[in-house]
């Protein structure tokens, strides 16, 4: 990627290297008075899925332009979401994307895939956890962060999860937690820093058979700051708000073994923007 692809304001996707699961699914839950969100510093939006699906158990720059056609037509710019054809990074530190331009198209790649990251299921392991946090953070807050996740993530909050101690799904049920980014945009940008938005739709709960924590979806945009350290674009700190939240389709909810299936048959991708 190159400083002149960060204007071309074009998003490209490509098809995955790796099953990368689910920031990071954030459903959201319905006003509460007794409800808080817990906030982690660092990832203030970490938490609100389990949370969400917990408390639920207590309920039962613009690119080319064409023409449109005849004298004197208006110009118009290409779909922000046209493919670049511009690849998006170098490797790959397990199964998260890494090695991005030191430019806004990076920044941009890197938030979003990082999101992705966050709102995996392997978040709910202590061991794969701390995997992410390191891989994707600035090392200067990452031992904190750590900590403070292993505290927030305890065996009591896991079981009002639904999950065990461990954070593995019951027998015969499979736990979903994904983020689908839909949108990046740069907020500010200069050589060592970026301020990225990631507008996000997002599943969590458990699948399966006797489930009684149904998987739901969200909308939210998560805010990221990265730092460029180490040679790649890495977060110190990050923020989620609600929306924008289209309206709900008419599609009907599909069996929870149908969901379990899916999320099992079909992979993640790699984020580009």
């Amino acid at each position: 990627m190159s400083l002149g692809d960060e204007h071309d304001g074009q998003t490209r996707t490509r098809l995955p290297e790796g099953n990368t699961g689910d920031p990071y699914a954030t459903p959201r839950r319905p006003a509460r008075g007794s409800r808080s969100l817990i906030a982690v510093v660092g990832v203030v939006a970490l938490l609100i899925a389990a949370i969400a699906l917990a408390n639920r158990g207590s309920d039962t720059p613009t690119g080319g332009s064409d023409t449109t056609g005849g004298a004197g037509a208006p110009a118009r710019s290409a779909a922000p979401t046209a493919a670049s054809g511009v690849r998006p990074v170098t490797g790959k530190n397990g199964e998260i994307p890494t090695g991005y331009a030191r430019d806004e198209q990076g920044a941009q790649s890197a938030a979003t895939n990082y999101a992705v990251a966050l709102g995996s299921v392997d978040m709910f392991q202590r061991g794969p956890r701390e995997a992410i946090v390191r891989a994707i953070h600035d090392p200067a807050v990452t031992d904190g962060l750590v900590k403070r996740l292993d505290d927030s993530y305890s065996a009591a909050f896991l079981a009002n999860v639904g999950l065990t101690p461990e954070g593995l799904a019951p027998s015969g049920l499979t736990f979903v937690s994904r983020t689908i980014p839909v949108g990046a945009k740069v907020k500010d940008f200069t050589n060592d820093t970026a301020t990225v938005e990631v507008w996000c739709t997002g599943l969590v709960g458990l699948a399966g058979e006797g489930s009684t924590k149904p998987v739901t979806s969200t909308w939210f945009t998560i805010t990221e700051k990265l730092r460029w350290t180490g040679g790649d674009w890495k977060i110190t700190g990050s923020e989620q708000t609600e929306g924008p939240t289209p309206v709900n389709g008419d599609n009907r909810a599909s069996m929870a073994d149908d969901i379990a299936k899916a999320v099992e048959g079909y992979g993640g991708f790699t984020y580009a923007r």
